[in-house]
């Protein structure tokens, strides 16, 4: 987080320092920002979820955007996820870095790590998944060791089931 504040913010301790947000928060976590119709919530469905911290400047700073996104995007389920209020959810996960996502398709874990705050990264990434065929999204979660450690990781899989 540091690493990240002190090279996207204007001061090198914001996410250091807890700052009660300009804005009221906009949901208690987790929640859907956006489930657009009834293809968002059916079993082979994608989910974007952004895990972050209310006390981080970049995560707070990116909200918005991931908000916005989720407008854009009617089919996909949004949500954000703050890490110390669900600590509990996330099991044995540690999460280091923000904003960290996690980018599923039904229980296939297509992404999961940090992701620099240019939401035209996401988008852009959230756009190849969706042109993906159920089959070559399959191929993809399994393409290497990594992923193939995403989709036996339980807790990345509960937090796909969390109810929203």
């Amino acid at each position: 987080v540091y690493g990240l504040a002190r090279r996207f913010s204007s001061s090198p301790d914001k996410c250091r320092q807890p700052v009660s947000p300009p804005y009221p928060p906009l949901m208690e976590t987790p929640k859907i920002i956006a489930s657009g119709d009834a293809e968002a919530s059916s079993p082979g469905a994608f989910a974007v979820y952004c895990l972050c911290a209310e006390w981080c400047g970049t995560c707070r700073d990116y909200r918005p955007g991931f908000i916005g996104l989720a407008a854009q995007f009617p089919r996909v389920r949004f949500g954000w996820l703050d890490i110390e209020e669900r600590a509990d959810d996330l099991g044995d996960l540690d999460i280091e870095n923000f904003p960290t996502l996690l980018i599923m398709r039904g229980d296939l874990v297509l992404f999961f790590g940090t992701m620099l705050p240019h939401l035209g990264q996401l988008q852009r990434t959230i756009e190849v998944f969706l042109a993906q065929t159920p089959e070559e999204s399959l191929a993809y979660a399994h393409s290497d060791n990594e992923r193939k450690r995403w989709q036996e990781n339980a807790d990345l899989r509960f937090i796909g089931r969390l109810s929203l």
